[in-house]
């Protein structure tokens, strides 16, 4: 399968990082001040040196403002059964059809942990895409971490506020904690490396466990110990439950009026 990416950020690169290296497709990328790529894919510096070519996906990682500009001369490198899979945030698929006609076209949302293999996707494919597209797409997703496939863009941008902006939420509270561990009198180095040692074994525990949330949290909560005594002052009058539901809601209403 033959693939051809415009652009190449931050994210467009981790994923081409890890499609190299995960996936048999052909990999070609536009992109004018790329000078290395992994091995085997193959770079462009234009769109004129494609000449004829077509290709079987075409991925949009260029940022928003450059697609109504960039996006249209593309089309006719799109094979006749292709499929548009784009990562640029707040672009709509109806402002993709209203550039490209009807085409099967994906709008993906991954979040910074796929620069590992272990992000989140969220996934949108128009009425357009067959069954055969959106498994393509999803191979794709999968090959940098979990997927959530949604069946509208409005399920993407809630997708959007809990997975995509959650790594910002993760770091930020980690940051707090960090901050708390050293004002008991431990160094900023190891603060960090308690702080992030606790949270990625705990998340990975919760990962693998066949137990529920609340049953992990109630299984390291002895009565009248110090796990209940620091959650009685976290979880006090639910603030910390309503925190999370304004972080999330505010996420949410700027993920719709991006699109």
């Amino acid at each position: 399968m033959s693939l051809l990416m415009i652009g190449c950020g931050k994210m467009g690169g981790s994923l081409l990082t890890r499609w190299a290296t995960s996936t048999n497709h052909t990999i070609t990328i536009i992109n004018p001040s790329l000078v290395k790529a992994p091995q085997g894919v193959i770079i462009r510096q234009a769109i004129e040196e494609l000449a004829d070519q077509r290709f079987d996906i075409i991925v949009i990682a260029i940022k928003p403002q450059l697609i109504e500009k960039i996006l249209p001369s593309y089309r006719r490198h799109l094979a006749d059964s292709g499929c548009i899979i784009s990562i640029a945030a707040g672009y709509s698929v109806s402002s993709i059809e209203q550039l490209l006609g009807e085409q099967a076209i994906v709008r993906v949302m991954p979040n910074l942990p796929a620069q590992i293999g272990r992000g989140v996707s969220g996934l949108y494919a128009n009425s357009r895409c067959s069954a055969v597209h959106i498994e393509n797409a999803m191979a794709l997703t999968n090959a940098v971490g979990y997927t959530h496939l949604a069946n509208s863009e409005d399920e993407l941008d809630r997708v959007t506020a809990v997975a995509g902006s959650g790594p910002g939420y993760a770091f930020e509270i980690a940051r707090c904690w960090i901050e708390s561990a050293i004002k008991l009198g431990f160094s900023p180095q190891t603060a960090t490396e308690l702080v992030l040692n606790t949270l990625g074994g705990s998340m990975e525990l919760a990962l693998t466990s066949k137990e529920d949330i609340d049953t992990l949290r109630n299984s390291v909560t002895s009565k009248n110990g110090t796990t209940a005594a620091g959650l009685s002052a976290l979880m006090q009058d639910e603030q910390l439950a309503s925190l999370f539901d304004s972080t999330v809601s505010s996420a949410y209403q700027r993920a719709v009026a991006l699109r």
